[in-house]
């Protein structure tokens, strides 16, 4: 197995504001106009797609965004999605190589859902690499950080959790 300096090096992939690292592969040419009062508040392109990396204990922080978001599992070691929606309960999913295990390749986030990431089994060796895309298409602009605060007296059960991502 590669190690994660293998796939930084190789994917040219730069550190992400929210943890990881990450490089942009892909970005629609086509607009949404999404001129009414919308979350968007301006045109968004149909969709954006990202390689993303998470080694060790590196986790990817608690944040929302105003579009779906579809996790592919490419390499490495079992990734957790953690996902906080606006009502509802929490919930998570793992992806990875092993359906015995609850393991998925292919994951959703809910557009406006809190959610964030980190290894299975964070080692410092480990890692997992993964794309992402989102649609419509990502914009920094749609990009929050959760208020850990909040989110611990919503989701009381994942104080820790929570904790831990943000």
């Amino acid at each position: 197995m590669q190690k994660a300096d293998f796939w930084i090096e190789s994917l040219q992939l730069a550190p992400h504001p929210e943890g990881g690292y990450y490089r942009e592969t892909y970005r629609s040419e086509g607009l949404y106009p999404f001129t009414d009062a919308t979350a968007f508040n301006g045109p968004r392109t149909y969709a954006t797609a990202i390689h993303y990396l998470l080694q060790g204990k590196d986790c990817s922080k608690l944040h929302k965004i105003h579009s779906d978001e579809l996790w592919f599992f490419h390499a490495g070691h079992p990734l957790k999605v953690h996902i906080f929606p606006g009502s509802g309960k929490a919930s998570n999913f793992t992806l990875g190589l092993a359906p015995d295990q609850g393991h998925i390749v292919q994951g959703v986030v809910p557009a406006e859902s809190w959610f964030g990431a980190s290894l299975a089994t964070p080692e410092d060796e480990h890692y997992a690499l993964v794309s992402c895309v989102v649609a419509p298409g990502f914009d920094f602009r749609d990009f929050a950080f959760a208020d850990r605060t909040t989110l611990q007296k919503k989701f009381p059960r994942h104080t820790e959790l929570i904790e831990r991502l943000t």
